[in-house]
C-alpha cells in the first residue's frame, strides 16, 4: 500500500466496527498512526493488533464519548502519545426507531447526544490541535441528513444537524487552514442496525429490501466508505471543504419508498 499519511495521526472515533473499522485500517495501510476510540476493550485490542500488523502504530481508548470528560481525554492522550493531530474521523453512531408520535424524549436526547452533541464537543476539542497542522475533519452522516425517511426521526433530525455542524464549522474554519466535510452512506453492511434493535432475520429482510431501494441495486460494503474518507482527509481534497458528499448507491435521488 501507499504512504501517503506516513508521520499523520489520524483519530477514529466508532473505530471498533463497521466504518469506523474500516477507515482505521484504511489510514494504517498507509502509514498512519491512528488512534482507536471505542466502548468495547476487547474490540479495540483487535483492531490494534490487526493495525501493527500493518505496520502502523496504534493507540486504544476506551470511552463512552458521551461522558463529560471524554474530548479532553481523547485529545490530550492523543497529542500526548503522537505529538499532534492530523484528522479526526467522528465515525461513531446510533439508530433506533420512532416516529414524531412514538419516539421518547429520552430516545430523542440518547440519538441527538451520540449522533451531534458528541461530535461537536470533541470537534471542538480538537480544533487547536488540529490548526497546528492545518489537520482535517470527516464526519460520518448518513443519507437521511440529506433526506427524509420515515420511522427513523430523531436519526433523520441528527444527521440533519450533523451537516449543518460540518457546513458551519468549515465556513469557520477555512481561513485558518482546516477543512471539515462529511460522508453520507446509503445502507452499508454494518452491525448499527441490529445494534439498535433488529434481530438477525430483520436485518436480513432489511438488506434484501435496501437492494430494491437502491437505484445501483446494492448495499454498500464499510471498506467503500473508508475510501472515501480517506480521500477526503487527503492533500488530493486540498480544495474541498464544507461538503457533505453521498455515497448511497443512488438512494439519496429517489423518492422514499
Amino acid at each position: 500500500m501507499d504512504n501517503e499519511f506516513s508521520g499523520k495521526v489520524v483519530i477514529v472515533t466508532g473505530a471498533t466496527s463497521g466504518i469506523g473499522r474500516a477507515t482505521a485500517l484504511r489510514f494504517a495501510e498507509a502509514g498512519a498512526a491512528v488512534t482507536a476510540v471505542g466502548r468495547k476493550e476487547d474490540a479495540l485490542a483487535e483492531v490494534s493488533a490487526t493495525i501493527q500488523q500493518l505496520g502502523s502504530q496504534c493507540l486504544t481508548i476506551q470511552q463512552d464519548l458521551n461522558a463529560e470528560a471524554a474530548p479532553a481525554a481523547v485529545i490530550s492522550k492523543t497529542v500526548e502519545h503522537f505529538g499532534g493531530i492530523d484528522v479526526l474521523v467522528n465515525a461513531a453512531g446510533h439508530i433506533s426507531s420512532g416516529t414524531v408520535e412514538t419516539t421518547s424524549l429520552e430516545a430523542w436526547d440518547k440519538m441527538l447526544d451520540i449522533n451531534l452533541r458528541s461530535v461537536f464537543r470533541l470537534m471542538q476539542a480538537a480544533i487547536p490541535a488540529l490548526l497546528e497542522r492545518r489537520g482535517s475533519i470527516v464526519n460520518v452522516s448518513s443519507v437521511t441528513g440529506l433526506r427524509s425517511f420515515p420511522g427513523v426521526l430523531a436519526y433523520c433530525v441528527s444527521k440533519a444537524g450533523l451537516d449543518q455542524l460540518t457546513r458551519c464549522a468549515a465556513l469557520e474554519l477555512a481561513a485558518k487552514g482546516v477543512r471539515v466535510n462529511a460522508v453520507n452512506p446509503g445502507v452499508v453492511v454494518t452491525e448499527i442496525h441490529k445494534r439498535g434493535g433488529m434481530n438477525e432475520e430483520q436485518y436480513a429482510a432489511f438488506l434484501d429490501h435496501s437492494r430494491e431501494t437502491h437505484p445501483l441495486g446494492r448495499v454498500g460494503e464499510p471498506g467503500e466508505i473508508a475510501d472515501l474518507i480517506f480521500f477526503l482527509a487527503s492533500n488530493r481534497a486540498a480544495w474541498i471543504t464544507g461538503a457533505t458528499y453521498s455515497i448511497d448507491g443512488g438512494r439519496a435521488l429517489t423518492c422514499a419508498r
